[in-house]
């Protein structure tokens, strides 16, 4: 699988152009995307315009930016100025923004191109982009299965090569979750890291954009990219930013990985899943690291802590969908009120709905200090439980998710099994901390397996160099089981 740097270097040399590049993207979307549906809009003629100007500026002999010519995909909850950004729902089917997210904003100067916006679950509350107001999206590996979500198209996009790579959010493991499930790298940076200025906010403590990719280099090169200061953000940190890929290559020799046990005592934990990631383990032995048993006690109280406060945030977010700014706006009716409710009930689709009622409920007065302040108090013990394991070891080890990609439909009737799918990924983004999903395995149905590695606050440097190390030695995707979509 060619990285950036590799695709950066024949554009250089002349043995690809651009537009090529381009071209071949959007054929194979013409080709394929019918069985997967990983996007909702395809960018062609702006995407071929911007291909055709970054050839003529190589030919020209301009020195031109890191990314000048690779093919992005976006998901579709990140603002693209004068392209629909949906959410994938019907409250914002018809919305296009005026301004661009800085992130996306970050990549264009970079160089980057965007091929076109990615299917996720309705408003990024999902774990299977199967809540999609347009249409599921399908695993690129076995299309009766799921890609994971809420950042499923993404990471289908990605695996199955219709981009060069992607972003996505991640508020409770939805960048890493797909990422698991689709047999690709995904990268949730530490809470600030990153701006959020532009992303259709979900919860707003706990929303962070990052990247897919196929391979650990290339994630790194795009949070090089993305990451950093953003004054239109409050949120984001003022820390300057590392070289996130000089260190990839450095041995990691004397690092202690910590295993966290109450992770592998999960009831529901998948055999093939479980022997996949202590099998990682023993390969991050091999390369010099000293494997430690971790115990964070509360770690498995995340996903409680999680659905108290990310539905309480939704319904202060969603709020301000009432039909009357912006957004979807029922005229069946003539007065206000009625016109709020039949526009959020028509805009909104189950899970959306279901989630907001959750979230205005633990808000509601007489609730609001048994749930949301009590979830707030246990989110800061989880943290605590991170920040006492970090004092013994240089990074956590646990699976991505107990299960590899179940089967579609599944889960749709049973919202808690959907949700337990996260419970794995939900820690990292409660304490804000950095944490990277990368094939390990596969199971005895040929399904990938995800490897989840948590560092430390702005630790991102030693989390991708620890990937990389592992990445390069394990060389899993070289062992993969054939897929039509994965290996033409």
């Amino acid at each position: 699988m060619q990285t950036i740097a590799q695709w950066r270097q024949k554009l250089i040399k002349g043995e690809v152009s651009s537009l090529e590049l381009v071209n071949e993207k959007i054929s194979r979307i013409e080709k394929i995307d019918s069985f997967i549906h990983s996007y909702l809009y395809v960018n062609q003629d702006k995407a071929r315009m911007a291909a055709s100007k970054i050839d003529e500026a190589r030919s020209a002999g301009e020195e031109l930016p890191p990314l000048a010519g690779i093919p992005l995909a976006i998901k579709d909850n990140l603002c693209t100025q004068g392209i629909p950004t949906t959410c994938s729902s019907r409250m914002l089917e018809s919305f296009v923004p005026p301004y661009e997210s800085t992130v996306t904003e970050r990549l264009w100067r970079a160089g980057g191109i965007l091929i076109g916006k990615t299917n996720l679950d309705e408003f990024a509350m999902g774990s299977s982009t199967e809540s999609s107001a347009f249409g599921a999206t399908s695993n690129p590996w076995n299309i009766s299965r799921v890609p994971g979500g809420s950042s499923g198209g993404s990471a289908a996009a990605v695996a199955s090569k219709l981009c060069t790579a992607s972003l996505g959010s991640d508020t409770g493991g939805s960048i890493r979750q797909p990422a698991s499930f689709c047999g690709v790298v995904g990268l949730k940076p530490t809470y600030g890291r990153v701006s959020r200025w532009g992303l259709i906010a979900f919860a707003s403590s706990l929303d962070q954009v990052g990247p897919f990719s196929n391979n650990v280099a290339d994630a790194a090169e795009l949070l090089q990219v993305i990451a950093g200061k953003d004054y239109k953000d409050s949120t984001s940190l003022d820390v300057p930013v590392p070289n996130y890929i000089e260190n990839l290559a450095t041995p990691i020799s004397g690092m202690k990985v910590g295993l966290i046990k109450e992770c592998f005592d999960q009831e529901g934990l998948d055999v093939d899943v479980k022997g996949s990631v202590l099998k990682a383990a023993d390969s991050l032995q091999s390369l010099g690291a000293e494997l430690v048993e971790i115990s964070c006690p509360r770690f498995n109280d995340g996903i409680a802590t999680y659905y108290v406060i990310a539905p309480s945030e939704a319904s202060a977010n969603l709020a301000r969908y009432d039909g009357v700014k912006y957004g979807y706006r029922s005229e069946e009716v003539d007065d206000l009120a009625s016109m709020t409710a039949v526009s959020r009930a028509k805009g909104f689709g189950s899970e959306v709905q279901r989630r907001i009622l959750i979230g205005t409920y633990a808000l509601s007065a007489g609730y609001v200090d048994a749930f949301y302040r009590k979830a707030q108090q246990v989110r800061t013990l989880i943290r605590r439980d991170f920040e006492n394991a970090f004092k013994k070891v240089d990074i956590l080890l646990t699976p991505t998710s107990p299960t590899t990609a179940f089967k579609s439909g599944a889960n749709q009737d049973d919202p808690l099994a959907m949700y337990l799918s996260d419970l794995l990924t939900i820690p990292a983004n409660l304490a804000g901390l950095p944490s990277i999903s990368l094939p390990c395995g596969f199971d005895s149905s040929g399904l990938p397996i995800g490897l989840q590695l948590i560092a430390n606050v702005l630790e991102e440097p030693r989390l991708l160099q620890i990937a990389h190390q592992y990445e390069q030695f394990a060389e899993i995707m070289k062992s993969a089981p054939n897929c039509e979509f994965t290996n033409p």
